[in-house]
């Protein structure tokens, strides 16, 4: 079953958070949240000021507008996070506007089909722009920032697909989530001295908007991957939603995993301990 409570935190009342790709694609009129939108709003929900950006300025405004109606703080703004001209720009803007930036979460991603055989380069190097430069740039542009300040918190927003096969031919989306997490760790180390937690998360089978998009899709290889998803095994014989994922990054955002440094943290109902063999999940109803 769907849930949206969120657990709260008390430290993270008035940190400033900037969340990349917090819109979310599909039908802009369904209840359900993406994972964006929904650490957006666990964040504005332990008091955080959340500056909610997104490719398309529509998006990240839907979100804003849906968290301002509940009473919270959260602004939104256009970024592609795949130019480090637009992540500086909003950086700059941002710190000018609130003088410092606690909290940076990497959420943009999407998966294409591919295997090793029959994927453009084209299709690959897009992919992991996407999926994995993305991460960088805005790591970049913000660890400066954090370091000077002498704290903040950045979780990066992986998969499980980056941790096992999950019968579906998206080598590319895979193998960038996997760069995510050695990415998260690396980073976690090297700036753990200086103040700046980094951690990853990496969700499984979640039901989000997008994946909604995927099943009414035109396109053949989209209604395929919306139809393995939905006919995955998950040992809790349910399927997530994005507020399983919020829940965790928020947990990561805080001083309550003040001592997790470089972690995976894995949210997927069991899925990538299990050999597939549990029942067939059940659509979480939204």
């Amino acid at each position: 079953m769907s849930q949206t409570n969120v657990a709260l935190y008390s430290d993270l009342k008035d940190k400033i958070a900037l969340v990349i790709g917090a819109g979310q694609s599909g039908d802009p009129t369904s209840r359900a949240w993406g994972n964006g939108a929904a650490i957006a709003k666990a964040l504005v929900s332990s008091g955080a000021k959340v500056i909610a950006s997104d490719v398309s300025l529509e998006a990240a405004q839907r979100t804003a507008s849906r968290i301002q109606a509940e009473g919270g703080f959260c602004e939104a703004i256009q970024l592609n996070a795949t130019l480090s001209s637009d992540i500086k720009r909003a950086v700059n803007q941002l710190v000018e506007t609130h003088h410092r930036i606690d909290i940076l979460i990497n959420n943009v991603g999407l998966t294409k089909t591919g295997d090793p055989a029959t994927m453009s380069e084209e299709a690959w190097d897009a992919q992991f722009q996407l999926n994995l430069k993305t991460t960088f740039l805005t790591c970049n542009a913000i660890l400066p920032i954090m370091e000077k300040q002498g704290s903040g918190s950045i979780v990066n927003n992986a998969s499980i697909a980056g941790m096992k096969y999950l019968g579906k031919p998206q080598i590319a989306y895979a193998s960038a989530k996997a760069a995510v997490i050695h990415f998260s760790k690396i980073t976690g180390v090297m700036y753990a001295s200086k103040g700046v937690r980094v951690n990853s998360v990496s969700p499984g089978m979640v039901f989000t908007p997008l994946l909604e998009k995927l099943g009414a899709s035109e396109l053949p290889e989209e209604r395929e991957t919306y139809r393995k998803i939905m006919d995955h095994n998950v040992p809790m014989g349910i399927m997530g939603d994005a507020f399983d994922v919020a829940n965790a990054v928020a947990f990561l955002a805080s001083c309550a995993s003040r001592y997790v440094v470089g972690q995976n943290l894995v949210v997927d109902g069991g899925l990538t301990e299990s050999t597939g063999t549990g029942e067939r999940i059940a659509l979480a109803k939204i």
